[in-house]
């Protein structure tokens, strides 16, 4: 864990830091959690469409901010807001319950005035990449995308609610947990239930990398179409 968070530290500092702001947002059943926002330049003119990036690990306060900054900063650019949850129980957002809390952070987050209404996009990084698959799975429907950076899917998943549905997924191929050995077997579990794969093997990169925003970008470009 502790060579994991010291690289979310050696990514944030290759990204412009931009304004955050950490708020309480209560969920219609009274649950609170907190999220790292961030807003893109032209958050007061317009209204946005909304990215929930989950971090990796536990998903916890220090991991979440820094993912704001070095991930969704980069959302921010590209017009998106961003919220970036903190997990209440360091499981990122992992299992039932907290795929809900996501669902109902959603509704809470689209009641506001510069949020726009409609299908949201999800990514997350390492255990918030596999939260983003696991939610997505749930209800496909009211979601854009997935961009896992990095993600597996075990040959096993049941990923059939997935048809058709875009994935953009990248894995380092020099990850420190092995994750690349398990890029075949995961591109093998996407495209047999018919999700439509965007997915490399970045030559040489760690578990926590650097975005391709080029292709990143065309991307978002092509899922908002």
């Amino acid at each position: 864990m502790r060579k994991l968070t010291t690289l979310f530290i050696f990514c944030c500092s290759l990204f412009p830091m931009m304004m955050q702001a950490q708020e309480r947002i209560t969920l219609q059943d009274g649950t609170v959690l907190n999220v790292f926002l961030v807003a893109p330049e032209n958050a007061a003119t317009q209204v946005s469409p909304l990215v929930i990036l989950m971090g990796g690990g536990p998903g916890n306060a220090s991991i979440s901010q820094d993912t704001s900054r070095w991930l969704g900063s980069g959302f921010a650019e590209r017009g998106w807001m961003v919220a970036v949850p903190i997990s209440p129980n360091n499981r990122s957002f992992r299992g039932a319950a907290n795929n809900a809390l996501i669902a109902e952070l959603i509704n809470e987050l689209q009641k506001r005035d510069d949020v726009a209404a409609g299908k949201v996009l999800l990514a997350g990084v390492s255990n918030g990449g596999m939260s983003a698959l696991e939610i997505a799975r749930r209800n496909p429907q009211n979601y854009l995308g997935v961009a896992a950076v990095p993600a597996i899917s075990n040959a096993d998943t049941d990923n059939e609610a997935l048809i058709k549905f875009p994935v953009y997924l990248r894995i380092g191929g020099s990850d420190q947990l092995d994750w690349a050995d398990r890029f075949d077997e995961t591109v093998t579990s996407l495209t047999d239930a018919g999700v439509v794969l965007d997915a490399e093997v970045l030559d040489g990169a760690p578990h926590m990398f650097r975005m391709e925003w080029e292709s990143l970008g065309d991307w978002l470009q092509e899922i908002q179409q």
